[in-house]
């Protein structure tokens, strides 16, 4: 068995797998990142689809996390403004739990900790006159307003990603690490491509344990080690309803367990619930929102709400594993969220020589995935002399070259590109894809016209283009992980999308667009 060499191999293909792919490639290293099934896959693409500084974990004290996420906010606003766009929250106060005092001491540091330039500052509301208190109850009187940044999550994976591929990095989805062995200044590593069954070995200099909900398991079970630290699995839940009211700002309410709920405006139509936070054992892949779950969400948002929310209301849900550092804390809501990165090495000699390196990475939010990246490189740094320096900070994602308030610029350049988009179908091509959305006909098929479609503005050259280019391979991962249109598609069209999937994998011409068309009914 031949076997390839690379200076790092990261296993795990979320957020923070591929964020520490995409720095690591850029400081000149050679990179492969290993995901056992598709990108964000498990916990990235399972979040409240929010970029924010955390207001609550100020109660816990966790000032240099909320520092730090906050400072992030508007550096990942600027790096990606079409995944990612401000979003105002709106807080009504609730008189019996935190009181009026304490929110505003709360949204005061959260205005000034984080160096705050783009974003709008915190104010107080009256609900009684401000249109954003009409969907609620009349007892809420008063109330307060920040603002955050929402995210399409696993989005964010990908372009990390694709940018990741195009400086030179390979990335292997569908690939499993099933064995890790140190070898004096390497690791041996065996990997088995799942859809063929192919096993392959690779030497790297180093190695990152970037799994997620299964990091002390790759720890043990991989790499045959002994795990000093313990991951804390949360689970988090979220519903998805008919779009409850129809201004666009997001509510953050208060719960009398000490808990929050955010209720947001999603995807045009609906309103996204979240989160609960319940601890979690089994395995990670199967997890799913209880009915205990669904009951709670609809009760703590009907505290506020005008209308009252039932489970019979829910029109999708999803649940994911929040792999945490176990820092002991007596309740989920209390753990810590921020990261922890263990370096598991033997003692590196004068002269650069020593035991490969195992990095392990604990915790964790979206917001902060790239400062995350930054420093566990910074612990690597010791094993690549010729590593480069920081550079992710001002370094747009694929598609985000334009400023952070250009984006009606970039949709009139796509209808005047394609003229045929609907207006909707140009907007969320644009924010999927930004300055990058024309190329997705720049081949022109189906541009003569309208291009088949599989329902919800999804055509045939989007497909094409995410097979080819985002390593998109099933219906769910073009629905669902580089897209939320599985919200808007019929069963019927899903179908259709799932049968020419089948087609592109099937097909001995797959890599030529257009392969599979005429087996396919569209």
């Amino acid at each position: 068995m031949s076997v390839e060499r690379t200076d790092l191999v990261v296993v795990g293909g979320g957020i923070n797998g591929c964020g520490i792919a995409r720095d690591a490639v850029g400081r000149g290293l050679s990179v492969r990142l290993v995901e056992k099934s598709d990108l964000a896959s498990a916990t990235s693409s399972a979040s409240t689809k929010l970029i924010h500084g955390g207001l609550r974990y100020l109660e816990y004290y966790e000032f240099r996390l909320v520092r730090e996420a906050l400072l992030e906010r508007e550096v990942l606003l600027c790096n990606a403004p079409h995944l990612i766009e401000p979003l105002t929250f709106v807080l009504p106060h609730h008189r019996g739990l935190r009181p009026a005092w304490l929110i505003r001491l709360g949204l005061y540091l959260y205005d000034h900790l984080g160096g705050r330039k783009i974003l709008a500052g915190s104010r107080g509301l009256d609900l009684r006159r401000d249109p954003v208190g009409e969907p609620l109850q009349a007892r809420f009187r008063r109330g307060f307003e920040y603002a955050d940044c929402r995210v399409d999550d696993s989005r964010l994976v990908a372009l990390n990603a694709v940018d990741a591929a195009e400086r030179g990095a390979n990335i292997h989805t569908r690939t499993e690490c099933i064995r890790a062995t140190r070898s004096g200044a390497h690791w041996q590593i065996e990997l088995l491509e799942r859809r063929t069954g192919r096993t392959w070995q690779v030497e790297a200099r180093a190695l990152v344990n970037a799994g997620g909900p299964w990091v002390s398991e790759f720890i043990v079970g991989r790499a045959g080690l002994e795990a000093k630290s313990r991951v804390r699995l949360v689970k988090g839940s979220h519903i998805i309803l008919p779009r409850i009211y129809a201004h666009d700002r997001a509510y953050l309410f208060q719960n009398g367990d000490g808990r929050i709920v955010f209720a947001i405006p999603y995807q045009g139509r609906f309103t996204l619930i979240g989160t609960t936070e319940v601890d979690f054992s089994g395995d990670p892949a199967s997890v799913a929102i209880s009915d205990q779950e669904i009951v709670y969400l609809c009760s703590a948002v009907s505290e506020y709400f005008k209308a009252e929310i039932r489970p019979g209301d829910v029109v999708h849900s999803y649940a994911g594993v929040r792999p945490l550092y176990d820092d002991g804390a007596s309740e989920a809501k209390a753990a810590t969220r921020d990261y922890v990165l263990e370096l598991d090495a033997p003692e590196m000699r004068p002269d650069g020589e020593g035991g490969a390196p195992l990095l392990n990475i604990f915790g964790g939010k979206i917001t902060t995935y790239r400062r995350l990246a930054e420093a566990a490189l910074d612990k690597l740094a010791g094993y690549f002399p010729q590593m480069g320096g920081n550079w992710t900070k001002i370094a747009p994602l694929p598609g985000g070259d334009f400023r952070h308030d250009g984006f009606g610029e970039v949709v009139r350049s796509l209808e005047a590109a394609v003229p045929w988009l609907e207006p909707d179908q140009a907007a969320r091509l644009a924010h999927a894809y930004g300055t990058r959305a024309k190329a997705i006909f720049a081949d022109g098929l189906g541009c003569e016209g309208v291009p088949r479609s599989f329902g919800a503005g999804l055509t045939v050259p989007e497909v094409h283009y995410l097979i080819e280019n985002e390593w998109a391979m099933t219906a769910d991962d073009v629905l669902w992980r580089r897209s939320k249109l599985g919200l808007h598609v019929t069963a019927d069209e899903r179908t259709r999308l799932e049968a020419f999937m089948d087609a592109q994998s099937t097909s001995p011409d797959a890599a030529t667009p257009g392969a599979g068309l005429d087996t396919v009914e569209i």
